[in-house]
């Protein structure tokens, strides 16, 4: 059970606040095209505010070689301003923690709000430097990470960060959202709510080979689908014609079947399959039963028994956890295995349904099933890893209670 000191445990009033965010948001020019982030960063910074903290703001944005004028968060301090409804001060210095900064922070008032340059600007930033740990501790009294999405990396500005702060007596703790993501993905996937069905798809066994180990100790059925499957039915040999297929992991797959078995553990893969000659939403496609896929054509998404098999499994289930889509959603005739699974998810009542971030949050939105999830994580990577039963760096590096 993780126990995080949070933004509610912790006294700001006149101290100076770094808080780690995760603006890393599609730009196109200097216009946000998805401003997801920002919003959902937004409970932790008007909290800080309103116990008047003198809250400075920290981010990555993309993968910067250097300071580079394409990267940086001007846009995002002019529309965190519009948001917040008061100025969001932009300190604009190629290190991060120049001048700029240092004049911003000395001249803020309890409640003032800044935000530094681009960290990945600093190349020490990935490498979690000490030099640059320290500079950014210099400016702030107190720490707050709100980036569950770089929680599984240890870098300077979410993790670096919290050893210079401690020595100087300041606490380190967690905002409303990495709070969250600890409580669903971490508590409630470990101490779960029966019957747990955990559903698993996107392209790769090999991505998932830990995901896959740790929830068959914890889930009562785990389903398999999406590009992951046709490497089980490979395993038992069975034609996937050219569907994505990974050799090397069949073994791991009927391995994996076993364990399933020894636990009591009900794991379904798809009995019918969704083919096409071309990967594309023009090609023909038709519907085909388990180990019936022509030679020359390829899965790209579930059957409609397959559906209806996955739907009925979850039906009942108290927890649910999704990471990974059924097929290609992204385009319309492979979009139905994605669309019933969420539909399922969406029907349940008083259960806790959780979206493992990247592509299955993805779809979740897109499809219109967002606002029905109990939770959607804002992490791919780092969910994947909290799933895998890892400990996160970031996480880690917070203040117990």
């Amino acid at each position: 059970m993780l126990n995080k000191k949070s933004i509610d445990d912790i006294n700001v009033k006149g101290k100076r606040v770094l808080c780690r965010c995760d603006f890393n948001v599609p730009l196109d020019g200097s216009r946000i095209t998805d401003e997801t982030r920002l919003v959902a960063a937004l409970p932790t910074i008007k909290k800080l505010i309103a116990d008047g903290g003198k809250v400075i703001l920290c981010s990555h944005l993309g993968k910067p070689k250097g300071p580079d004028a394409t990267f940086s968060l001007a846009p995002v301090a002019k529309r965190l301003s519009e948001l917040l409804g008061q100025e969001v001060k932009f300190a604009a210095d190629a290190n991060v923690v120049g001048d700029n900064a240092k004049a911003a922070v000395a001249a803020m008032k309890d409640g003032d709000v800044v935000l530094l340059e681009n960290t990945r600007y600093r190349a020490e930033e990935t490498k979690n430097g000490e030099a640059f740990s320290e500079e950014l501790a210099s400016l702030a009294d107190v720490f707050v990470n709100d980036a569950f999405g770089t929680a599984h990396r240890a870098h300077c500005s979410n993790v670096g960060v919290t050893e210079f702060i401690r020595k100087k007596g300041g606490d380190c703790a967690v905002g409303y959202l990495m709070q969250k993501e600890i409580d669903f993905l971490g508590n409630a996937v470990n101490n779960p709510e029966r019957p747990f069905v955990a559903i698993l798809g996107g392209a790769k066994v090999s991505s998932k080979i830990s995901v896959i180990e740790n929830l068959l100790d914890k889930v009562d059925t785990l389903i398999i689908g999406g590009g992951m499957a046709y490497t089980f039915m490979a395993a038992h040999g069975e034609e996937v014609g050219k569907s994505l297929l990974e050799e090397d992991y069949k073994e791991y797959a009927l391995k994996m079947e076993k364990k399933a078995e020894e636990k009591g553990v009900k794991l379904l893969i798809p009995v019918d399959t969704t083919v096409a000659d071309d990967f594309s939403n023009d090609a023909n496609f038709k519907v085909v039963g388990r180990g019936e896929i022509p030679a020359d054509m390829e899965g790209l998404d579930i059957g409609p028994k397959t559906a209806e098999l996955f739907a009925n499994a979850v039906a009942g289930a108290k927890t649910v956890v999704w990471n990974g889509p059924m097929g290609c959603f992204e385009m319309p005739n492979f979009a139905k295995g994605t669309i019933a699974v969420a539909e399922a998810m969406a029907k349940l009542e008083g259960a806790t349904t959780i979206i493992g971030g990247g592509d299955s949050a993805a779809a979740c939105n897109q499809l219109g099933f967002g606002d029905k999830m109990t939770h959607i994580s804002t992490g791919g990577g780092a969910s994947l890893e909290f799933l895998e039963g890892k400990d996160l760096p970031g996480v880690v590096a917070a203040d117990d209670k």
